[in-house]
């Protein structure tokens, strides 16, 4: 049977682009000049991701500032402090905040799909980002006039449109990211905000069908942030059976970092339900060591002893370059552990195939 193998979606991008996007920050180039050398690297980075041997492909983000915020990019009426979210090496990142309403996308996920789509004969999956992301855009005071209730009515609607527009373009499926709930443990260990985010994200699931959901995934991990994390030191016992009662088909889970493996595959067996199919994250993205085909094949045949074969796949455990200045890891080493995802994930296929030979002689 084969196993499915995806990506999560971020590559590094080019020195020249990182250069470009400087430039462009301070008016040295304009948006054709910075068009060009974008799409310059989103074309290289797709051509990079057919030779790994991927069976899907992403866009690598080439031309999203940043996984989180790009619905937001060149929104008028922004207040660049917002919340906080600090990463365990001591930087931060801060979310901006809105100042009024009402609350509409500026960049649509379908937009990079598109044009990754026009460039490729590979299936091409997409990622959005997550409701209950969005949803610490607005501010704690409130904002006259536009009440929190309006502004969640807006945000569900917008991106049921973000998400419903891929699937419409052909998307192989769509990600959502919530790369924000593990770190809601940290934020508050009654796991009500966790609650809060998980019924926010189903109130969007809740809007599509059983088969359109089918395309539809959710992934996780403690943040991935200039080879640090905002939340790897909560227990992810805490998170994943939560996790799995939001209404989506796909998970796509960091777990090749985890060092109580054998605990998470644990707490899988027991929270994962017929229809799901779990993603686990065979590649540590922080750590710049490459790891080797027979080091993936070996956490796959660990995980097909706790998880049925037909709901298991693999993917890293996180995006390799979320935010777009993050250099942290090199393209090179990025596409070296891809090609070791896709290699290993073939070589589980083929011994589990033997092994269920030996067992029908």
């Amino acid at each position: 049977m084969p196993i499915l193998t995806e990506p999560i979606g971020s590559i590094p991008r080019p020195a020249a682009l990182q250069e470009g996007l400087k430039a462009f920050a301070a008016g040295a180039i304009n948006a054709t000049e910075l068009e060009t050398l974008s799409r310059r690297a989103l074309l290289e980075t797709i051509r990079s991701l057919e030779d790994t041997g991927s069976p899907v492909i992403t866009d690598g983000e080439q031309t999203k500032p940043s996984f989180a915020t790009y619905p937001i990019q060149g929104m008028p009426h922004l207040d660049p402090n917002g919340v906080v979210i600090p990463f365990e090496d001591g930087h931060t990142r801060q979310l901006p905040r809105i100042t009024e309403g009402p609350f509409r996308y500026r960049m649509h996920a379908v937009d990079f799909l598109n044009t990754a789509r026009s460039l490729t004969t590979f299936p091409v999956k997409q990622a959005v980002i997550s409701a209950s992301a969005l949803s610490l855009l607005y501010p704690a005071e409130g904002i006259a006039g536009y009440s929190r209730e309006a502004f969640l009515k807006d945000l569900l609607d917008e991106q049921e449109k973000d998400i419903r527009a891929c699937l419409n373009a052909g998307a192989w499926n769509v990600q959502i990211d919530f790369t924000e709930a593990r770190l809601s443990l940290k934020l508050d260990g009654s796991k009500g905000l966790l609650r809060s985010f998980i019924d926010l994200n189903n109130q969007v699931l809740s809007r599509f069908t059983e088969e359109e959901r089918k395309r539809i995934g959710v992934h996780t991990c403690p943040g991935g942030d200039h080879d640090s994390t905002h939340s790897a030191d909560i227990a992810y016992s805490e998170l994943l059976p939560l996790l799995f009662g939001l209404k989506a088909t796909n998970f796509y889970l960091q777990y090749a970092s985890e060092k109580d493996k054998t605990e998470v595959l644990r707490v899988l067996r027991e929270s994962i339900r017929p229809g799901h199919r779990v993603f686990i994250g065979v590649i540590d993205v922080l750590d710049p060591r490459i790891e080797t085909p027979e080091e993936v094949r070996d956490l796959v045949l660990q995980a097909a002893e706790y998880i049925p074969l037909p709901q298991l796949a693999t993917t890293d455990d996180c995006g390799f370059s979320p935010f777009a200045d993050d250099t942290s890891t090199s393209r090179e080493i990025a596409f070296a552990k891809i090609r070791a995802r896709v290699a290993g994930t073939r070589l589980a296929e083929q011994a589990l195939a033997k092994t269920r030979l030996a067992t029908a002689d």
